[in-house]
């Protein structure tokens, strides 16, 4: 499913932002009396709901790889102490 449809914007935002924006859109749905109307808003929130998934997998790759290097990091420091 592609980000079609959603603001020219919506890639520089934060995972709360679009957090924040899909909470909205449910509010919306969950108030609209015409399920024909509500379509376009679902089908904008599973959208969203991708791109909210896929910035949360590469931002916990990074932060997992960021983690595994200061781990070496440390271990290299601690092992250096070790042989002096």
């Amino acid at each position: 499913m592609n980000e079609k449809n959603l603001p020219d914007d919506i890639n520089s935002k934060s995972l709360n932002e679009l957090t924040e924006l899909a909470n909205k859109i449910i509010e919306n749905l969950e108030n609209e009396k015409d399920l024909e109307s509500s379509i376009n808003e679902y089908q904008k929130l599973l959208k969203l709901n991708n791109l909210i998934e896929k910035k949360f997998q590469k931002n916990s790759k990074e932060i997992s790889e960021n983690t595994k290097s200061k781990i070496i990091n440390i271990i290299k420091k601690k092992n250096e102490r070790r042989i002096k």
